[in-house]
C-alpha cells in the first residue's frame, strides 16, 4: 500500500525566456538538476516565451526583460492574462524604478537580479509554486516607491482638475463615507486579504484558516479579480494605504 509520504509532487515544470543562449542553457541545466524541478522548454525572446506558455502550461517562467521581438514586460503581461496558474520570475540585470514597477505592474510574482545565487533562485522558484510572492528588500523598497508617486500623482491630477472629486476620494481612503477597496469582498475573504497584506504564503493561510491550501489559492484568485489586482503586492500595498487612512 503507498502511504501519503511515498507519493512525490510532481516537478516543478519552468520555462526559461532568454536571448543569450549561454545563460539561457546554462540556467536549464541549473534546473534539471534540482530534483523538484524540470525545464520544460527555453525561449529567445519574448514572442516565443508567450507561445510556450500557452502550449506547455508551466507553473513558472523566469523571463528576462531586455529580448528581442517582444519586451519580458509586455511578454508577461499577455502571460499572466492567458494563463493565471502560471507564474512569472523576473530574472534579470535590470533594476531600475520604472522598469522594476513595470514588470510587477504587469502580473511578475518574483523579481531577481542575475547575481543572485543559485540557492535563492530555486527557493524563490519553490516559493512560487507554494502561491508566494518573492521580492528582494531593495526591489520591494522600489515597488513601494512607485507606488506611492502614483498615488501622489493620481491625488494631484484629481486635486487640479476637480476638487469635489479629489475629496471625495480622500475621503474614500480614510473611510470617512463607508467605502473601502475592499466593498464587495466577504468576511472570509477580507481575512484573507489581511493575512496576506501581513506576509502570510498560502500555507501559513490555509493553517490559520483550517482550509486546504488548493481552496486558499482559489480565494486568492477570486480577490484579485474583485479587486483588480495583478499581484498579491498589489493587494498588499492597496490594504496598507487602508490601513494608514483608518
Amino acid at each position: 500500500m503507498t502511504t501519503v509520504t511515498e507519493v512525490k509532487k510532481a516537478p516543478i515544470r519552468v520555462v526559461v525566456a532568454e536571448d543569450q543562449a549561454l545563460v539561457r542553457r546554462g540556467t536549464a541545466l541549473m534546473l534539471s538538476m534540482a530534483p523538484d524541478m524540470e525545464c520544460v522548454g527555453q525561449a529567445s525572446n519574448g514572442d516565443e516565451a508567450v507561445k510556450l506558455a500557452l502550449v506547455l502550461c508551466p507553473d513558472v517562467i523566469l523571463m528576462d526583460l531586455h529580448m528581442p521581438i517582444k519586451g519580458g514586460v509586455a511578454a508577461t503581461r499577455e502571460i499572466t492574462l492567458a494563463q493565471p496558474k502560471t507564474q512569472v520570475l523576473v530574472l534579470t540585470t535590470l533594476d531600475d524604478d520604472e522598469t522594476v514597477f513595470e514588470a510587477v505592474r504587469a502580473g511578475a510574482q518574483a523579481y531577481l537580479l542575475k547575481d543572485a545565487s543559485e540557492e535563492d533562485l530555486l527557493e524563490t522558484i519553490r516559493a512560487l509554486r507554494r502561491g508566494e510572492s518573492r521580492l528582494t528588500p531593495h526591489i520591494a523598497r522600489k515597488v513601494m516607491d512607485q507606488f506611492r508617486n502614483l498615488a501622489r500623482g493620481h491625488d494631484a491630477l484629481t486635486g487640479s482638475t476637480n476638487a469635489v472629486s479629489s475629496a471625495n476620494l480622500e475621503a474614500d481612503a480614510t473611510g470617512e463615507r463607508g467605502v473601502s477597496f475592499t466593498e464587495g469582498l466577504t468576511d472570509k475573504e477580507e481575512r484573507i486579504l489581511g493575512l496576506i497584506t501581513d506576509g502570510s504564503s498560502n500555507r501559513e493561510i490555509a493553517h490559520a484558516m483550517a482550509l486546504a491550501e488548493g481552496t486558499i489559492k482559489n480565494y486568492v484568485t477570486r480577490i484579485m479579480d474583485k479587486l483588480h489586482a495583478n499581484t498579491r503586492m498589489e493587494l498588499a500595498i492597496q490594504m496598507n494605504r487602508q490601513r494608514r487612512g483608518g
